[in-house]
């Protein structure tokens, strides 16, 4: 089957694109903006509304494949590829992947996927990591609607795995309410909760880590009394942004003392703490990890560390990998570029005993969520982000949803 045209469409995503500097430089928040002056290129302000860019394949037959093309929330940051806007990027995809793949035949998602996660602009850099992520998306789409199976399916076959028969683990995200949300995950029984969005000291963590240690035990306190049924153990995950390094003073021993401390207060609750430190490039960020799981091990303390900033590529996961630093990466599905790179990380995690998360962003649409629901089944990573947005239902309800799908349609088609 072949490929006859490819269409683009400007689209919103399920957030906003934030200046992640800015705000660690105690940007005031007005409402659901900022006040302040931006400090990373291409924002105007230190709030943007979310874009994104639908790619759509027209195959021969008339069906239609499609995936959307989305970038993190904190673009720009942490090594990132800077803001991803509509207008700019439109161009591009056509000008470097409409002539790759029109009237050309489908054949398999590796090849086809490692084809765009190759290509390079005219300057000779490569393609943005949204652009690969959304069109990656399309080719999965395109070549399982040629074969009349499930992307999930088209990933098991490709890659020697087999579709799970159970939803994956959900990890639900609170955005900055994180009191009244974290009532919607316990109620919808969220299986990981409920991220908090710690990315300030003063506001947040407490410059002693005070207001976080508080948050944890009214969120221990909260699930006992709220929870629907009473073995419901959820694990508590909570994403700092490097806050404790700048509250510590990048003093290893104190932050450690100080995961113990959270860790006592979250019992009976198992704790995960992403980001604790953020010391500003990959090779640094991944010794300041590694030291404080060897720190934990030593103390008996069994805090999980998940490794994000400066492990973006597939190429990081693994570096953070192979050095056991922190217990956990996120695989922080845009920021790895085409979805083949995605899948190969979880992969690689599994292989060589590191957590697996399938993340992503709040910034992110519907059918990059949906697709990334397809992968985790495929993969069976430890947990799964729900997405986009920071409402909580709706993130939740579109993975949710579609991983039931993936367990239903699989047994009625005989399997992978």
């Amino acid at each position: 089957m072949k490929i006859i045209d490819l269409i683009c469409s400007k689209g919103k995503t399920g957030f906003f694109f934030d200046d992640q500097k800015a705000i660690k430089l105690d940007a005031e928040a007005d409402g659901n903006t900022y006040v302040g002056k931006p400090e990373l290129p291409g924002f105007k302000s230190i709030r943007v509304a979310g874009e994104s860019i639908s790619v759509m394949f027209l195959l021969e037959d008339g069906q239609v494949a499609y995936g959307d093309c989305a970038a993190v929330q904190y673009s720009g940051a942490g090594g990132r590829d800077p803001l991803f806007l509509a207008d700019d990027f439109i161009p591009i995809i056509e000008r470097c992947i409409k002539p790759i793949f029109i009237d050309k035949d489908i054949t398999t998602f590796r090849e086809m996927s490692e084809v765009v996660d190759g290509l390079e602009d005219e300057k000779g850099n490569k393609l943005h990591t949204a652009i690969r992520y959304g069109v990656t998306q399309a080719v999965l789409d395109a070549v399982a609607k040629s074969k009349h199976k499930l992307m999930a399916q088209i990933i098991a076959e490709e890659y020697g795995l087999k579709v799970s028969d159970k939803p994956i683990p959900i990890f639900s995200q609170s955005g900055d309410d994180r009191y009244l949300n974290t009532d919607k995950m316990i109620l919808k029984s969220s299986d990981i909760l409920p991220h908090a969005l710690i990315n300030n000291v003063d506001l947040k963590l407490g410059k002693n880590g005070e207001k976080l240690k508080e948050y944890i035990g009214w969120l221990r306190d909260r699930i006992i009394d709220k929870r629907p049924y009473g073995n419901y153990y959820p694990i508590l995950h909570i994403d700092v942004y490097g806050t404790l390094g700048i509250a510590f003073n990048m003093d290893f021993e104190k932050i450690v003392d100080y995961l113990g401390e959270l860790e006592k207060e979250a019992r009976p609750f198992k704790l995960r703490i992403e980001g604790p430190v953020d010391v500003g490039g990959r090779e640094a960020q991944m010794e300041a990890l590694k030291i404080i799981r060897s720190m934990e091990e030593e103390k008996g303390i069994s805090v999980e560390i998940v490794a994000d900033e400066w492990c973006n590529t597939y190429e990081d996961v693994r570096y953070f990998t192979d050095n056991k630093s922190g217990h956990m990466a996120q695989i922080k599905t845009p920021d790895l570029g085409g979805i083949n790179n995605t899948i190969e990380a979880v992969v690689y995690c599994k292989e060589n005993g590191m957590g697996a998360y399938l993340g992503g962003t709040c910034n992110e649409t519907d059918r990059s969520a949906q697709v990334c629901a397809h992968i985790a089944m495929a993969t069976i990573p430890d947990q799964c982000l729900a997405k986009p947005g920071m409402g909580v239902d709706e993130g939740y309800m579109i993975v949710y949803n579609e991983m039931q799908r993936i367990i239903m349609l699989n047994d009625k088609m005989g399997g992978n």
